[in-house]
């Protein structure tokens, strides 16, 4: 079972208009972290907590970025520095980033995740993904980190005019990758893998979900998935996931 553990708020900055980047004190969380994993918030309260994705665990700096949506994660990007919260993690599994060189995509709030498998891997280019180049975040961070960053707006107000899976398409057609790791709504990750699969790239997904408890106790996070041999199952994607390969996910 993993542990929760009273943290410190180090910094709350907003960096868009419904987005929130906070850093917090949490070195035992860090020292468990991998890309793909996932924390556990009490928001003041209420019931049930909010998983939050890690963007990074650099050191004894636990990154978190919010989007802020409703009481809960309202609550969460009003704490002041030195505010300390409760957080339960790290949970779930995370990315395989073996191999030479990965592609990692993210759509919207599923960037910042990204962020951290691409800060960890040997050799990584990304594809971002956004409404338009106000909702965009985040791209001094990946540039630092990232051979090539290419940014898909659907308004065309910056970078590719589209869905980020078409971007994903163009880079799949300059060359080849060990690996795409992607984050985003299920819609945007199941038209990535039907790119991926056209050209034989191996992909892994990190699927966004309500969840309850985050530790497997609940049902309100199970997705369908499928064995190698097409047996149809429940997963759990706080337990089993977040990260699947996306020929497990039955896509609906």
């Amino acid at each position: 079972m993993p542990d929760v553990f009273n943290c410190t708020v180090l910094s709350v900055e907003q960096i868009s208009n419904t987005t929130y980047d906070m850093r917090v004190l949490a070195p035992e969380i860090c020292g468990e972290s991998r890309p793909g994993m996932f924390v556990h918030v009490k928001c003041g309260e209420l019931l049930l907590r909010r998983p939050i994705s890690i963007c990074d665990a650099d050191g004894d700096c636990l990154r978190l970025v919010i989007d802020r949506r409703g009481d809960g994660t309202k609550w969460l990007t009003e704490r002041k520095k030195f505010d300390v919260i409760d957080i339960l993690g790290p949970l779930g599994r995370g990315f395989d980033l073996s191999g030479g060189r990965l592609l990692a995509v993210g759509g919207g709030i599923g960037a910042p995740p990204m962020l951290y498998a691409a800060k960890r891997a040997k050799s990584a280019d990304c594809v971002l993904g956004f409404r338009s180049a106000e909702n965009v975040i985040l791209l001094k961070d990946f540039g630092g980190v990232c051979g090539e960053v290419g940014i898909a707006t659907d308004d065309g107000s910056l970078g590719y005019k589209g869905y980020v899976s078409g971007l994903v398409k163009l880079r799949l057609e300059k060359g080849s990758f060990d690996r795409v790791l992607a984050c985003g709504p299920t819609a945007m990750l199941k038209s990535v893998w039907e790119v991926c699969r056209e050209y034989g790239a191996p992909l892994q997904v990190s699927l966004e979900e309500r969840m309850g408890c985050g530790v497997g106790a609940c049902l309100v996070c199970a997705c369908k998935t499928a064995s190698r041999t097409g047996e149809e199952r429940y997963s759990h994607v706080c337990k089993d996931g977040p990260v699947f390969d996306a020929g497990e996910v039955v896509w609906q």
